[in-house]
């Protein structure tokens, strides 16, 4: 992958002629987290970025794991001006659709459930409340780190109903069929999960056929093929010719994914290549798989700010439709519409970046979200406020920057809008 670099982990060679060549050479030997946030390494990379790119190019990186390691470690910033990376829809908090928050809402609130749920979920608006709201006025919502704890809190609670909130991608879909499978295993009946799982390939392609999209070539998301393997990835990059390199969350990661695409781009080739070779393998893990396969099918999906998605979901089978929330319960909720002013769903498309939304910073903040992606941990708008980036463009554009929330400042960097 690296043409002037002899890759292996002989890190005393004398026939490197580039004193950061030794960096690349022990790349495929890290096993540390901290040695993918070197700074020599990251260097390197970038230099050899600068060198190879001629074209003007656009790169999307699916996962909001992704985009907030962009954003926190300022890569954006060290990037050429002729790249720029788009940040996709890849954060499932932020598309969980809010007729499904309401139904949440409606279960803790009127059918007097225990409501169970990640922690970023509690805080996403809405049409009427956030779940966080509900636990204000009364309601039983708890937040656990595993569906599992919620199988434990039904069998210590026999006589309430509890529902898990099984939001994520395929990530997070065997942990919520194993919860299933556990409960049924134990005959444990007073458990069901409100499901709102979503498929990343079915997104991408999504993606592709906007009419607008200006995608050159995807960073795919590492955790995701680590579970699902890398087969459903090779169809979309023969369809649409464009490539796709299946990329890790560290510094070095990113850098190393950016490089291989921008390598297929200049050669004029698209193919699927693992940058994340240390976890993600090609047929992913088959335990997970079957797991999913047993509990859960593919169903239509829609995803908020952006739609309605064919297949592109997980909904759960007939033969566990006993654990299924809506089937289990009673839910007339009518579909509601997303604040009208949040303009989140053009920025998981990739056609705005978050600071160029009028809402940003002023009336969206964490504290007091308008759209999900300024709540979750792995929203584009979070992270962008966060750490900083577009300070410096709501200066210029509002004087109400003494509203936004304390710990809000203007960065020590130029902003060069990536």
């Amino acid at each position: 992958m690296f043409s002037d670099a002899v890759i292996g982990c002989d890190t005393n060679s004398t026939t490197i002629e580039k004193p950061w060549q030794v960096n690349k050479n022990i790349l495929r030997c890290m096993k540390y987290v901290s040695e993918f946030h070197s700074p020599e390494i990251a260097d390197a990379l970038l230099k050899e970025i600068k060198q190879t790119v001629k074209g003007n190019w656009h790169i999307m990186e699916v996962c909001g794991g992704q985009t907030h390691s962009l954003v926190k470690n300022g890569i954006l910033n060290m990037l050429p001006d002729n790249i720029q990376m788009i940040h996709g829809p890849g954060c499932p908090v932020c598309v969980t659709p809010v007729n499904l928050i309401d139904k949440a809402v409606y279960l803790a609130t009127e059918h007097n459930v225990i409501l169970c749920s990640y922690g970023d979920m509690i805080r996403v608006p809405g049409s009427g409340m956030s779940l966080l709201e509900a636990k204000s006025k009364g309601a039983d919502v708890r937040i656990l780190y595993s569906p599992l704890e919620a199988v434990k809190v039904a069998k210590e609670n026999p006589g309430r109903e509890v529902v898990f909130f099984a939001v994520g991608f395929e990530t997070t879909a065997p942990a919520n069929a194993l919860s299933v499978v556990h409960a049924h295993r134990q005959g444990i009946k007073n458990y069901s999960i409100l499901t709102s799982h979503v498929l990343v390939p079915p997104a991408m392609e999504a993606i592709m056929n906007d009419s607008d999209c200006r995608v050159d070539a995807f960073l795919a998301a590492g955790h995701v093929c680590a579970i699902m393997g890398m087969g459903e990835y090779y169809p979309l990059v023969e369809k649409y010719k464009i490539p796709m390199v299946v990329t890790g969350f560290e510094p070095v990661d990113l850098l190393e994914g950016i490089l291989m695409a921008v390598k297929q781009l200049e050669a004029g080739t698209y193919t699927l290549q693992n940058q994340y070779t240390r976890v993600v393998g090609e047929a992913g893990n088959g335990n997970a798989i079957a797991m999913i396969e047993n509990v859960f099918e593919v169903t239509d999906r829609e995803w908020r700010g952006i739609g309605n998605i064919p297949f592109s979901g997980y909904g759960v089978k007939e033969q566990y439709s006993e654990y299924d929330a809506t089937k289990k319960f009673t839910i007339n909720i009518a579909s509601a519409k997303e604040d009208a002013t949040c303009m989140s769903g053009d920025v998981m498309k990739g056609k705005i970046k978050p600071f160029q939304c009028p809402n940003f910073g002023i009336k969206c903040t964490p504290v007091n979200p308008i759209g999900a992606p300024m709540v979750s941990s792995e929203g584009a708008c979070a992270a962008y406020y966060h750490f900083n980036i577009a300070a410096t463009s709501l200066v210029e554009h509002t004087n109400e920057l003494q509203d936004v929330d304390a710990g809000f400042s203007t960065p020590d960097y130029k902003l060069n809008n990536k």
